[in-house]
């Protein structure tokens, strides 16, 4: 049974595993931090946030206290999600969820649906 959890992104209750929703690419134990199982790449944010007016001022944020990281799927290359962190910050663990409580959720849901 796969349950869907974001836009890009299911547990799969029968093997305990993240996936990718786009491809089925199974990334880490559902147990885990999904991130793990991603491609991860960090994105300078003058890149992501280039300067509109050319004046030295932008709202930019400041690459010395804010980075953009994203987690893309190894299998077909979604991105899965982003996350805005100071420099040294760990990845978050944004999602933790409580699979025997789903599992017997969805067992029962099944069951009376028969």
């Amino acid at each position: 049974m796969k349950i869907r959890i974001t836009e890009y992104l299911n547990v799969d209750l029968a093997s305990e595993q993240w996936e990718c929703h786009a491809c089925g690419h199974e990334l880490a134990d559902a147990r885990t931090n999904y991130k793990h199982g991603c491609l991860v790449a960090e994105v300078p944010i003058e890149e992501a946030h280039p300067g509109m007016t050319g004046a030295e001022f932008s709202f930019s944020p400041d690459p010395d206290y804010c980075r953009l990281i994203e987690f893309y799927c190894p299998g077909c290359g979604t991105t899965i999600e982003n996350e805005y962190l100071p420099p040294g910050h760990p990845i978050t663990n944004d999602i933790e969820l409580d699979i025997t409580a789903l599992k017997a959720r969805h067992v029962v849901v099944e069951g009376a649906a028969q």
